[in-house]
């Protein structure tokens, strides 16, 4: 059996009437990135938050890193970047690392992590006077400043530029790369391609899938075709790369995962097709495909 930071076994959580979580049961390996990705009310925030002993866990088992998430010792191990991080707003940043270094037993020097954090400028400013990019580049600082087994992050590109992002990226592969395990939550396809060894797809609060990259990729819609067309609905199904196909009065609308693929065979079968428009599928409307696809598999 491969090794794993965390073990999730039949997770199931309501506020009140909502259902947040709904049967969850994975494992996540060690000493790798895995992404959670889902769009926004898909339960990954919930299912982090029970990670780290913030919501007590009524239906349903996890362990993390060999304990119970509320286990002090467990805690001391783990480093978290939050959306809400609820840090205190008066302090300076160089305060701010002081502070969160405190509570671990053998933290990282304050400049290594801000260096870290590409923060270092920032040491002398408030947390409340810094911008949103500023503070989530400084709330990253604090999650690394324990030396953490394992690494919880929460939307961590929120209001962060594309050079930024770029910046965040490179320290989540480095971390990964000298062992840390790292669980990242995003609504973003693009960087769950570029950052994941192991994607977890959620959607209202259940577990659609789970694997590789690579092999998830196939079977997640990125663009949405529509055309006029002579062919039937069963025949664009049929077409390589379809994934969801619906017809009426001759006007196409389809959901693919390899765009290219599809249109040559497309054009293959139809060299009449007109009025062509190729856009990026939603998140929304990708998980909407994979939820109908487990559907009828189920049926």
């Amino acid at each position: 059996m491969a090794a794993t930071c965390a073990r999730i076994e039949h997770l199931s959580h309501r506020y009140g009437r909502t259902c947040a979580l709904d049967d969850v049961s994975l494992s996540l390996p060690i000493g790798k990135v895995t992404v959670l990705l889902g769009p926004n009310g898909a339960g990954k925030t919930t299912l982090i938050k029970m990670m780290l002993g913030l919501v007590a866990v009524r239906h349903g088992r996890i362990t993390v890193l060999g304990g119970r998430p509320n286990d002090r010792l467990v805690r001391q191990r783990i480093g978290a970047m939050l959306q809400i991080g609820g840090v205190p707003e008066k302090l300076t940043v160089c305060e701010l690392i002081e502070l969160f270094a405190s509570f671990y037993p053998a933290p990282l020097p304050g400049a290594e992590v801000a260096q870290l954090a590409g923060i270092e400028a920032l040491a002398e400013r408030r947390f409340e006077h810094l911008s949103g990019g500023q503070r989530q580049k400084t709330l990253l600082a604090l999650a690394l400043v324990g030396r953490p087994q394992l690494l919880i992050l929460d939307e961590p590109g929120n209001g962060l530029d594309p050079a930024s992002r770029r910046e965040l990226g490179a320290i989540i592969r480095d971390q990964a790369a000298s062992g840390t395990s790292i669980v990242l939550c995003t609504h973003d396809l693009d960087e769950a391609a570029r950052l994941a060894d192991h994607i977890v797809i959620m959607n209202h609060g259940r577990m659609l899938t789970s694997g590789h990259p690579d092999t998830l990729s196939r079977a997640i819609p990125t663009r949405r075709i529509r055309c006029h067309t002579r062919l039937p609905v069963q025949a664009l199904r049929g077409l390589p790369g379809c994934r969801q196909a619906e017809v009426s009065e001759q006007r196409a609308e389809v959901l693919v995962t390899d765009a290219p693929s599809f249109l040559r065979a497309l054009l293959a079968a139809d060299p009449h097709i007109d009025d062509l428009e190729v856009t990026g599928a939603d998140l929304e409307t990708a998980f909407l495909s994979l939820t109908q696809a487990s559907r009828e598999q189920a049926a």
